[in-house]
């Protein structure tokens, strides 16, 4: 009986690693393939947050069922401060984490590190520095963000302020996007999440600071900027050239809040389970993935049109009952939903290329990063 034949990864994110892992504990030769030269290039060290509010299973525990420990370092986070327009305070709370707390990064400890040492124990080659010029034989595509569709400008840093988790809406810190502030054990991450207003970004994390110093106590030292971006759309079928794409190279991410952990790594289960039992991993992922994707553009199509009234009644809702609750319910795919949708896709369909920016002596995230990051990939997008 002829070997199983080899599989290569393009990507070393949580997508393109997760895969990995899957493959390479049934017995798969398994080969990942990243440009860069190490994991989470995109990343400083940040906090950043793994949903759990989506879906009826904890998710770690739906890690644990596909092969993934977590050995990461993490924190559940059950309570938090949203803030409306007004910078009037609203705390929430979940009966069970609302999200962990991670960290991304090179570093020991980063989700990045601890999927990357995963992989290479269930027999996986890791191949930094190694570019995929063209696409052949057995191929998994997770090369990341195609394109930028939010970005997110702020500082990592020190502190003496408590531990917490606070989250702040306005134009004037986020154009339809959100500014947070995640802190735990005298380490911090604050931040503006731009839909639009690229351009003007360093004003706007500029305001995000000076709201969370005034409302929230933050206290910063040894402040160390960064920035990243993020890709959205709805895929038709994920597949490029006869291959499984996932992550964020895929678009998989939520369009109204940024969230992608949870589904770069499903995403990436998925492709590899098509790959061992031989399903079409694009009916997989439209089951498992799609209607939340779907719920999250019309979410987005209503954050948009609700205006500052809208939004400020929808988080005055959040602090009135168990928040987990109320945001499993906003990710279904409720009949006025679906009703919803084309008109919500239709207007989502548009690039989500920021207007604002020209790509003309432009410092923003995107036209920083854009050429290293992803308009660099020869692979066909």
């Amino acid at each position: 009986m002829a070997a199983p034949t080899g599989i290569e990864i393009v990507g070393a994110g949580p997508a393109g690693l997760t895969c990995a892992i899957v493959l390479a504990r049934a017995g798969r030769r398994v080969t990942v393939r990243e440009r860069h030269g190490d994991v989470g290039h995109r990343f400083h060290d940040d906090f950043q947050g793994l949903e759990n509010w989506s879906d009826p299973q904890d998710v770690l525990a739906e890690l644990a069922g596909a092969g993934i420990e977590a050995s990461f370092d993490h924190h559940g986070v059950r309570n938090g401060v949203v803030f409306d327009r007004h910078a009037r305070p609203h705390a929430v709370q979940g009966a069970r984490p609302l999200f962990y707390l991670l960290r991304r990064g090179r570093v020991a400890g980063s989700l990045d590190r601890s999927l990357l040492d995963q992989a290479r124990a269930a027999g996986a080659e890791v191949r930094f520095n190694d570019r995929v010029e063209k696409t052949s034989g057995d191929m998994v595509l997770a090369g990341g963000p195609r394109r930028a569709g939010i970005i997110a400008v702020g500082y990592v840093f020190d502190t003496k302020t408590a531990d917490g988790a606070w989250l702040a809406l306005g134009d004037a810190l986020a154009p339809k996007g959100y500014a947070y502030l995640l802190i735990h054990a005298g380490r911090g991450t604050v931040a503006s999440c731009l839909f639009t207003g690229f351009r003007d970004h360093a004003k706007h994390l500029a305001a995000t600071v000076a709201h969370f110093e005034r409302h929230a106590g933050l206290d910063m030292a040894d402040q160390r900027p960064f920035g990243g971006f993020g890709n959205m759309r709805l895929a038709r079928t994920a597949m490029q050239g006869g291959h499984p794409v996932i992550g964020e190279h895929a678009g998989f991410q939520d369009a109204l809040a940024g969230f992608g952990l949870r589904y770069a790594m499903r995403s990436g289960r998925l492709a590899a389970e098509s790959l061992l039992n031989g399903t079409d991993y694009t009916k997989a992922w439209r089951r498992l993935l799609l209607p939340g994707l779907q719920a999250g553009v019309v979410n987005r199509f209503v954050f948009n049109l609700a205006g500052a009234r809208g939004q400020d009644y929808v988080i005055g809702k959040l602090r009135r009952s168990d928040t987990a609750r109320v945001l499993a319910r906003a990710y279904g795919l409720s009949l006025p939903k679906r009703l919803v949708l084309p008109l919500a896709r239709w207007r989502y369909r548009a690039p989500l290329n920021d207007a604002s920016c020209s790509h003309l002596n432009c410092d923003c995230v995107w036209c920083q990063h854009s050429a290293q990051d992803a308009g660099s990939c020869a692979l066909p997008g």
